[in-house]
């Protein structure tokens, strides 16, 4: 089980170098332009930045009036850009409608899902359906890419900005509809994929489906249409950019497009939209305390760090972060000394290219205008944030190996959008305390604390034939959806040597959110060798233990009573009426094994049970060391040079011993060890 190296390309072809920049607005600067923009130019060399991302939400400042474009300032300052051999992010500006669209042609606005239509404010407020925002749309973009098509700073196309939400109007349900008909061969099919027998759902004309609404409860309990709603949104989404990307790629079919992401946001299934994009970007805003609960904030951004890297499986884009404040979070409160370097680097380590900002000048007025951003209010380079920011500059422009670099892993988590709708919709367990993203975190971060390398993979890879070749674990906490080959796929890994880590909620609905029959975790149990018979939901005061090697360990929230038909009892509960019931076990399966964790625990019990398990199974580390508490290794390699970043989370001076050698890092503070690949 392994993979091959690959050495991928610069995001920019022209440019071998990590990129550093941000979020840039010259146009709210306009009658101060003669010197911001000068003096912008300055500053941004002064911090090493060599990329900004220019056009974003300029609509009304490139297109004032309908078919009346204003390109003046923005050949401008790309000029200036190129001048000082700054690249340019080049957006499409349809993340906000100007004013008066929206006025005259009512219908780009979106209908809510209790049916009302949106008044023109805030941004993302428009019909993906509506013929008329396409057509604009087109039409902008195509202006842009003819335009700019040979100007020498552009580089990379960003669409639009953080795609979301969705409209309901009735364009959109024509649309829904016309998809449906493409999913499913009759109404039959539909109603019987969907149980619409319950509560008498049962459709007969196709005209008579709408999509979820909260207005008088709507259609709501129908779980089979929640779910295709979600996927229609997605298709809505990746329809939606390839619109916008056609003119682009039809002028300027050798420049990137991509649209940023949001980690985890549970509107879009970004494995799907990741498919129609160049190379992948995503705006990261941890929420840093200054204290040792940093450790928990560097996991999660791990996590989601490899998330993004596993939507394509290379090197991405950190669009967006903050080198300091972070406005909208509800306590703003600013990166302590190194922290800002720490998340950086952290970006790289995990395989991003890039490391950007929001926002490289602060505005004047808005809601964010209380940002953080590379050059404060004040103007000057003289602010400490400003000092940090280039300070990753310096650092980064060292670091020319790492671009295109590989992020090879072992052991691979899975996370699942459609997964995480249909669990998030039932009704049943818990309900409100799911909890599915944490728990795929908790379990994610067992192998982070150990610098254990660690991809985060849809399950829908996981059908791929060949696929999982490449690793030696893959776990799957709460695999409550078994998409089609998914099962398969997992006994063929298992049997050829591979181990398999499940939980409790595995197996119980297919792709439509029906429930397995034949008892859970459906068609895995012959894979695990276990029953699972029952699930016990828990008061937020009960507590339950988990007996194992000797040591009792809490189990909370969720327990589920098995039965172990093919597998050996590791672990038993401890409370309760089934109490000394199978709680953790394994089953030899051909060359492999597959261990069934049945009940939700605390960090101790999942460090000390994946500690044995990454001794056993052979799994690489990016650092042979024991790593002090807060502190994680992650390597990226060209196959011929390893690239170790070892970083600490802590506010704490830690030292610790690797390969024969004292690695010391100061508070939050990182290093970067080159070696030969072993």
């Amino acid at each position: 089980m392994n993979r091959p190296i690959v050495r991928h390309a610069p995001v920019i072809g022209r440019v071998p170098h990590l990129l550093h920049g941000g979020d840039y607005n010259p146009d709210q600067w306009l009658p101060t332009k003669e010197t911001t923009w000068k003096e912008d130019m300055r500053l941004a060399r002064l911090a090493g930045i060599n990329t900004l991302s220019v056009g974003i939400f300029s609509w009304a400042a490139l297109e004032p009036e309908e078919g009346r474009y204003e390109f003046g300032w923005l050949d401008e300052i790309l000029d200036l850009m190129a001048e000082n051999d700054i690249t340019a992010v080049l957006a499409t500006p349809t993340g906000a409608r100007p004013g008066w669209m929206s006025h005259k042609y009512p219908e780009v606005l979106r209908v809510n899902k209790d049916r009302t239509k949106n008044l023109h404010g805030g941004r993302h407020n428009h019909c993906l359906t509506s013929p008329v925002y396409r057509e604009k749309t087109t039409a902008i973009n195509t202006a842009l890419a003819e335009r700019y098509k040979d100007h020498p700073a552009l580089g990379v196309w960003h669409l639009s900005n953080e795609y979301g939400g969705e409209c309901h109007c009735d364009l959109c349900q024509e649309r829904f509809r016309t998809y449906l008909q493409g999913r499913f061969d009759s109404l039959d099919e539909l109603n019987q994929a969907w149980w619409t027998g319950f509560w008498a759902k049962t459709y007969t004309q196709w005209s008579h489906i709408e999509s979820p609404s909260s207005h008088g409860r709507g259609e709501q309990d129908i779980h089979g249409l929640n779910l295709e709603w979600m996927r229609f949104t997605t298709e809505q989404f990746v329809d939606f950019y390839l619109h916008e990307t056609a003119p682009l790629k039809a002028v300027t079919p050798d420049v990137p497009c991509t649209t940023n992401l949001m980690g985890t946001y549970p509107g879009v299934d970004y494995y799907r939209l990741a498919q129609v994009l160049d190379v992948v970007s995503w705006d990261s805003y941890p929420e840093w305390t200054g204290t040792d609960k940093d450790a928990a904030k560097g996991a999660r951004a791990s996590f989601l760090h490899d998330l993004t890297r596993g939507l394509k499986g290379k090197p991405f884009m950190l669009m967006e972060s903050s080198p300091s404040a972070t406005n909208w979070r509800p306590v703003a409160k600013l990166h302590r000394p190194g922290v800002h370097l720490l998340q950086s680097l952290q970006a790289v380590a995990h395989g991003s290219d890039t490391v950007q900002y929001f926002q490289f000048r602060k505005g004047r007025g808005g809601s964010e205008k209380f940002h953080g951003a590379v050059v404060d209010h004040e103007g000057t380079e003289q602010t400490r944030v400003f000092k940090d920011v280039a300070e990753v500059g310096a650092r980064l422009a060292e670091l020319d190996g790492v671009v295109g670099t590989d992020t090879p892993a072992d052991v691979a988590v899975v996370y699942d959008w459609h997964l995480r709708w249909a669990l998030e919709d039932q009704k049943g367990m818990l309900q409100e305390r799911t909890a599915y993203e944490r728990t795929v975190m908790e379990h994610h971060r067992a192998f982070w604390e150990r610098g254990v390398p660690t991809d985060v993979i849809d399950s829908s890879l996981i059908a791929t034939p060949g696929y999982l070749d490449r690793y030696k674990v893959l776990v799957a906490p709460m695999l409550y959806m078994l998409r089609p080959g998914v099962p398969e796929a997992i006994d063929a890994f298992v049997q050829r040597g591979g181990t398999f880590v499940a939980t409790y909620a595995t197996g119980y609905v297919d792709e439509h959110d029906r429930t397995f029959l034949g008892g859970f975790p459906g068609p895995l149990r012959e894979t695990l060798g276990v029953w699972a018979e029952e699930i016990d939901a828990l008061y937020p005061e009960d507590r339950n233990a988990v007996e194992w090697n000797g040591q009792s360990y809490e189990a909370v929230e969720l327990c589920e009573l098995i039965h172990a038909e093919t597998a050996e009892p590791l672990g038993a509960y401890g409370a309760d009426f089934y109490a000394g019931r199978p709680a953790l076990t394994v089953n030899r399966r051909g060359e492999g094994k597959a261990y069934f964790i049945a009940a939700r625990t605390g960090a101790d019990f999942l460090a000390d049970f994946y500690g044995g398990l990454i001794a056993e199974s052979g799994v690489e580390r990016a650092l042979d060391a024991d790593l002090p508490a807060g502190v994680t290794a992650q390597v990226r390699t060209d196959g011929t040079t390893d690239y170790v970043f070892v970083l600490n989370f802590t506010p704490e001076a830690v030292a610790f011993e690797a390969a024969g050698e004292t690695v010391e890092l100061a508070p939050f503070g990182n290093t970067v060890i080159e070696r030969p690949r072993a």
